[in-house]
Parts: C-alpha cells; structure tokens; sequence
C-alpha cells in the first residue's frame, strides 16, 4: 500500500495533468455526482478495467470508473503479456502503456527437464519487429494504462468499493459503492461493467461461478542475473508441478514456483517456505541460476496467490456485463489472463460501436448477448491451453501421465512445425481451436508411438491403453470448456 503522502502527490499530479479524478484518493471525499453523467460504469481499474475504460472514451462515451484503491498495485502475476496479448494492445491504441517501465522484450520460451532444454522461438516473422511479449512489473503497467485513461475528458476516475449493484425490476441500473472515509454513494449509468478481478465480489450476481483451486505461486525476486537464454520465459518441468523464470525489468528477474493444490502450502511465517524452496525447488533450478535464486530465498520477500479455473457461465442480466478474470479464469501459468482480457475488450468495442443509444434496454441487451458468443473461440483456446499445459507439464505418479509428461518435453525438442504450433498458440499468435486440436492429437499420437517402438510389451501395451484413456478425458474435458466458455 502507498503511503498516504505519495499518494497525495500523484493525485494532484495528475489532477493538474488535467486527468479527470473526481475524489481524492488520500481523504476519500466525493466530487459532484451531478457534474458528470455516465454512460457506463467499470467496477474495477485493473487492466482489464483500464484498458476498457480508454477503449470506451476513445470512442466517445462517458465513463465513470470505481476503483477500490488506485494506488500502484503489487502483484506477482500479470506480468507476461504475450505477442497476442500485445497486438491487441496495439489495436486498442495501448502500445505506450508498455514504454518507460523498464519492460522487457520476450522473443521465445525455453523449457527444461532433467538436465535437458529446448529453446522454443515465438514464430515472429511475419510481424513488425516491435511485436513480441513483453514482462514487466503489473503495477507500473496498470498504472500507464489508468494515467492514459484519465487524459480522456470524459472519463473518470473514483476510488472506492462497490458493494453492490442496483437491481431494479431486474435490470442493473448501477452500483452502490463506499468511499475511503465510508461515506455510502449511488452512481447511476444504462450499462455497468464489472471487471474487479480474481477475487470479486460480484459476480455471484452475473454468473454462475465454479471457482477449481489448481495451485499456488509462490513468488520471488532474483537480482541481476543472467537467463540462460535472454529475452525468453524459462519453464522448468519439475518434480511435482512446474516453475517459471522470466524478466520483468533490467535487473530483476521473476521467480514463480507452483505448489499443486493437494499439496499443503508451506508456512511463510514459521520459515517452512524457505526451507521447501531450498529442499524441493534449488536442486531443480538450472545451474545458472542457482545462487541467484537460494539468495532471492534468503532475502525473504516470498508472496503467495492462489490459481483458480473458473469457466464462464455467464446469468446475464440487462444493463450488465462482466469481464476478465471476474468471469472467466485460467491457470496463470501460459499468461494468458492479459490477452484475454484484451481480446474481450476488443470484442466489447466492436459491439458498442454499433449502438449509439445505451438507454435502449432491450437493443442494448440483445447487443450484448452476441459477446458470449463471439469470445468463445479465444477463449476456447487460451483458457484449454492453459489447463492441458498445466495437466502435462506437473510431475506425477500415474505412468501413462509421466508418459505424456515425457512425450510432450520430446515432443516440442523435436523442434519445427512441432514446436512452431505450439508455440503459436501458447504466444496467442494462432488461436484457432482447430490448430489446438490437431496439436493435441499429434502429441497424443506421438506419445502412443514412442511406447510401441521398438516392440510392444505387455506393460507397454498397458500403458498405450492409460495414455489413449486419458487423452480421452482431456477431449471431453475440451467439449465441455467449449460449451461453457
């Protein structure tokens, strides 16, 4: 949390700005309610929030956002955008929201296992030059992206908390919301988006949600040190879940190491995170990194968050709409939680274009329907991806899993088309569900093959059948994510 005083001076900093802050987020005092009309509400100025609330100003409506604090947030996800998440920055006219944060240029992925690696290029070569992901720390990013916002006259930012949205005759007519010094507001628009994040509090309201607790990151920080392979993410396939390297600026390097969730998270407090870290992660981590890395866990600034699936069901509701990971979640560790929500926006954009009048309750919400339709093939994509990468990627003691565990390492060494298309999908540069089916196939097929050469055995054959069997439960697995999302 910023201190009251740094916060002061980057209020009145952007105040003279001329960014558009109607209260002040040190005294948590109200502007005039009556000197600005909305014509949407956005609960929530994460990055999916900020980035809507530019995209919608741009185009011209009035835009009230609710932020809950609007000081710079400190997370320790949210912070690869990959080279889809990044064209659609593009198209959005965001693309120097990732300048002056000391963001860092990803061109590729490496990845790891027993002693091996493969270097796995982002296929980029039909793209400008300055097309490529990008890491960088979540809070400086957010934190453009509200700055740029709040250039645009009509739209303006408030700090506060939606507690709840209100609902009449079944229509959402806006939010109830509670300022810093607990004064209790109303904020009236035709259309309120709720995009709070991970953790909001609304969308019991808007959907169905059937959050899966996967994981937990525990996060840290190594200081200047050299990866193996620059300007790539490192994903190290370990013994039990996997862990990331990856540059979030010029000196630092992030560390987010997975905890499966039928494992008992180690205690931060009592030292047990230190020691597992050490114990179980450092005899894993490639060499180069290994000092590095045991003195990160020594200075102990370890963070923990937990990964959750969720799919989007969503109970729509007319002057209502809800994104990113307030409706829709994936295991964070393919990053694409960024590029999704983007994508959404982009969507959203498209929709709105085509309505001028908000008011119109009955054209707004036919319009709206239309975008549950039109996310589902990215969505069906990144949010698939990410699980059966997870799914493959975690260590386990079933033998026809540790087959596909090795299948899939082979797999993508053998480089080419077979890594090419992978990677296209997992950078969100060929999100075609039926390209990430043909993938999985392949894999699959690949898998069974390396069992029957050089000859079938008995166990082998066994094998085949637990492999074939459990690839078929990932495809009905995938169905269902198609229908739901």
């Amino acid at each position: 949390m910023e201190s009251p005083d740094h916060l002061r001076k980057m209020y009145h900093k952007m105040k003279q700005s001329g960014y558009q802050i109607w209260s002040d987020p040190t005294n948590g005092e109200s502007g005039p309610e009556e000197e600005f009309d909305p014509d949407i509400i956005i609960v929530g100025a994460g990055v999916a929030g900020a980035a809507l609330a530019y995209t919608l100003g741009k185009d011209g409506r009035r835009v009230r956002v609710i932020e809950r604090d609007l000081s710079e947030p400190h997370r320790i996800v949210g912070e690869v955008l990959q080279p889809g998440g990044y064209l659609k920055l593009l198209e959005l006219g965001l693309r120097d929201c990732v300048e002056n944060i000391d963001a860092q240029r990803m061109i590729g992925y490496a990845i790891f296992k027993d002693g091996k690696r493969a270097k796995l290029p982002y296929p980029l070569e039909k793209f400008n030059s300055d097309v490529a992901g990008r890491g960088f720390h979540n809070g400086r990013f957010v934190q453009k992206m509200r700055e740029k916002a709040a250039t645009l006259p009509n739209v303006q930012l408030k700090q506060g908390t939606v507690t709840s949205l209100l609902e009449e005759n079944g229509t959402i007519k806006g939010v109830q919301y509670k300022t810093k010094a607990g004064q209790e507001l109303k904020a009236y628009a035709p259309l309120t988006i709720v995009c709070d994040g991970c953790f909001s509090n609304l969308r019991r309201s808007l959907c169905n949600p059937k959050v899966d607790v996967l994981s937990s990151s525990v996060g840290l920080i190594l200081e200047h040190c050299k990866l193996p392979f620059p300007n790539h993410g490192h994903a190290i396939l370990a013994d039990p879940s996997p862990f990331l390297f990856y540059s979030i600026s010029s000196t630092e390097t992030r560390c987010l190491v997975d905890i499966p969730a039928g494992q008992k998270l180690p205690s931060l407090a009592n030292g047990d995170m230190a020691k597992y870290l050490k114990r179980v992660v450092a005899p894993q981590v490639p060499p180069e990194l290994h000092d590095a890395f045991i003195s990160a866990v020594d200075r102990g600034n370890i963070r923990t968050m937990r990964n959750g699936s969720m799919p989007a069901t969503p109970c729509p509701k007319p002057g209502a709409l809800m994104i990113g990971d307030a409706f829709n979640m994936r295991h964070a560790l393919t990053g694409g939680g960024m590029m999704m929500a983007l994508s959404d926006i982009v969507v959203l954009q498209n929709i709105l274009r085509n309505l001028r009048d908000l008011k119109d309750t009955d054209l707004l919400s036919k319009h709206l329907e239309s975008f549950y339709t039109l996310r589902k093939p990215v969505a069906f994509t990144i949010n698939t991806m990410a699980g059966a990468l997870y799914k493959v990627s975690s260590a386990s003691a079933d033998q026809a899993r540790k087959e596909m565990h090795e299948a899939v390492f082979d797999y993508l060494s053998i480089g080419g088309v077979f890594a090419k298309g992978p990677v296209s999908l997992l950078s969100g540069l060929n999100l075609r569900p039926m390209s990430l089916l043909l993938h999985f196939s392949a894999a699959g097929i690949y898998g069974v093959g390396r069992l029957l050469i050089p000859f079938p055995t008995p166990k082998r054959l066994w094998s085949v059948v637990r492999l074939i069997s459990d690839k078929s439960v990932e495809r009905v697995h995938v169905f269902l994510l198609e229908i739901s999302v």
